[in-house]
């Protein structure tokens, strides 16, 4: 399987110590180079920074189609470029999953026919495959540690598809 990932899903599930719900899931991670910058390029300790340049399960990948990058960029609003290289490199890879929060990201990778799950739909998928018990101390902790953002809505939607 072939899963490639945004910024979010990584630094949200390092933030609350889950990150591992990723390998378990998924075996391998791929990110693109813009991805990996921005964790590993910043003043500031992000989240996940020193799995991504030391868990072996996550591999850098760089994007061989720079063209397509600028082309999303130029022509999608306020996506940014790990976002675009991550859709690019999900395209190229032929990934079977994109990670990607960000809600404008998730619409341009789907008019691309990607398939794409975000966190709360990693830790809806990790409770039906019985790596967690729960969803919602995960969703809890994401909100408060990470400063997550989910509506209420979703979040009632996410809790009665875990049956919780």
């Amino acid at each position: 399987m072939i899963v490639v990932s945004d910024t979010s899903p990584i630094t949200n599930l390092a933030a609350i110590a889950q990150l591992d719900l990723l390998q378990q899931l998924y075996s391998r991670l791929v990110i693109p180079t813009a991805v990996y910058n921005e964790m590993v390029g910043v003043n500031n300790n992000v989240p996940g920074a020193v799995e991504v340049q030391t868990l072996p399960w996550i591999q850098m990948q760089g994007v061989v189609d720079s063209q397509g990058v600028r082309l999303i960029q130029e022509t999608q609003a306020n996506i940014d470029l790990g976002e675009a290289e991550a859709i690019v490199l999900a395209m190229n890879l032929n990934a079977d999953i994109l990670l990607m929060d960000e809600r404008r990201g998730r619409a341009v990778a789907i008019s691309y026919g990607l398939n794409v799950t975000g966190l709360l739909g990693v830790l809806w998928q990790a409770k039906r495959n019985g790596i967690i018990l729960a969803v919602k101390p995960l969703m809890d902790g994401l909100i408060e540690e990470a400063d997550f953002r989910v509506s209420s809505k979703l979040y009632a939607n996410i809790l009665q598809l875990a049956g919780e």
